[in-house]
C-alpha cells in the first residue's frame, strides 16, 4: 500500500496541474475533483481500517487526526466542490484551494513525524 504522505503529496499535485490546464468549462475538471476525491475517501477508510488493525502501536489522537480525519475532510470537501461546481464555479475553487492546502499541511505534517520517529525512537533503539 502507498504511504499515506505519498498520496496526499500526489494529489496536490494531480489538483494543481489540473487546476492550471486550459480547461474548456468547469465540467472535466470538476469530474476529475470528484474521481480525486472518492479514490481519496476509499483510501483513508483503507488507512483506518489498517490503523485499526495493526498491533504494533496504539494510535493517538494526533494519528487519528492526521492520517484519517483531516484528509477525509479534505476528499469530501473535493466531492463536494465537483458537486457544486456547475451552481458555484468560484466556491467550488476556494473548495478545491482549502482542501489542497490541508492535504499539503498534511503531507507536510506526516512526513515530519515520520522522519522525527525514525531519528529519536529507531536510532535510540538500535544503540
Amino acid at each position: 500500500m502507498l504511504r499515506p504522505t505519498i498520496v496526499h503529496f500526489g494529489a496536490v499535485l494531480l489538483l494543481s496541474a489540473a487546476n492550471c490546464a486550459p480547461w474548456p468549462g468547469i465540467a472535466g475538471v470538476a469530474i476529475l475533483w470528484g474521481v480525486l476525491g472518492l479514490a481519496g475517501l476509499v483510501y483513508v477508510v483503507t488507512v483506518a481500517r489498517h490503523m485499526r488493525l495493526q498491533k504494533t502501536y496504539s494510535p493517538q489522537l494526533e494519528d487519528r487526526l492526521c492520517h484519517v480525519l483531516l484528509p477525509l475532510a479534505a476528499y469530501a470537501t473535493l466531492v463536494g466542490s465537483a458537486c457544486s461546481a456547475r451552481l458555484n464555479v468560484g466556491g467550488a475553487l476556494f473548495g478545491v484551494g482549502a482542501a489542497s492546502l490541508l492535504l499539503l499541511f498534511v503531507g507536510i505534517h506526516n512526513a515530519w513525524d515520520a522522519v522525527t520517529y525514525h531519528v529519536f525512537v529507531k536510532k535510540r533503539g538500535q544503540q
